[in-house]
């Protein structure tokens, strides 16, 4: 752990304990909350009504996160669980910060933590996906040096989204 200072949204100062650490079991309904809360912000707005009804009645948020929550790392807050990251080889599947918590350094940190982790296992590259219409997560990734390599309809949403691909030379571990 290590103090990360932080501004809340009034602008007071303050200073936290982030720890980024695997998930744990007892972490499965924080790390669906964090999801959710990153769909209701990001992604709910931008989909059609039946899309997005679609989408909550599937249940695919719980059952990724049942998936895949020992592969997850998370941010915590002073112990609690405000980020995860999710990569297998070279390419990140999910970065999310709950709303909360954005802007105080927290993806930037997952996001080191995970692209180590990837040149340690050998690649020299970091791959990832967004879509066109999150300009936010688009110039987050351009700022840790992601450059958009591709474009492809996004199947996942049944909503003409369209999915850039964004990548990064690593250096070696």
């Amino acid at each position: 752990m290590y103090p990360v200072p932080g501004i809340l949204p009034a602008m007071t100062k303050l200073t936290f304990q982030l720890e980024i650490r695997p998930a744990l079991p007892a972490d499965a309904q924080a790390v669906e909350a964090i999801l959710t809360d990153t769909y209701l912000g990001t992604w709910k707005p931008q989909l059609t009504a039946a899309a997005a009804a679609a989408f909550e009645r599937q249940g695919k948020t719980r059952s990724y996160v049942e998936a895949r929550l020992q592969a997850f790392r998370v941010a915590c807050v002073d112990g609690v669980p405000a980020a995860m990251v999710d990569w297998e080889n070279n390419f990140i599947w999910a970065l999310h910060v709950g709303r909360t918590w954005q802007r105080m350094g927290l993806g930037g940190a997952l996001l080191a933590h995970a692209e180590g982790e990837i040149a340690r296992a050998g690649h020299c590259e970091a791959r990832l996906e967004t879509d066109t219409f999150n300009v936010q997560s688009r110039s987050f990734y351009r700022r840790h040096g992601y450059a958009e390599i591709d474009f492809y309809p996004d199947e996942s949403w049944d909503s003409g989204f369209t999915t850039v691909l964004l990548s990064k030379a690593l250096p070696p571990a």
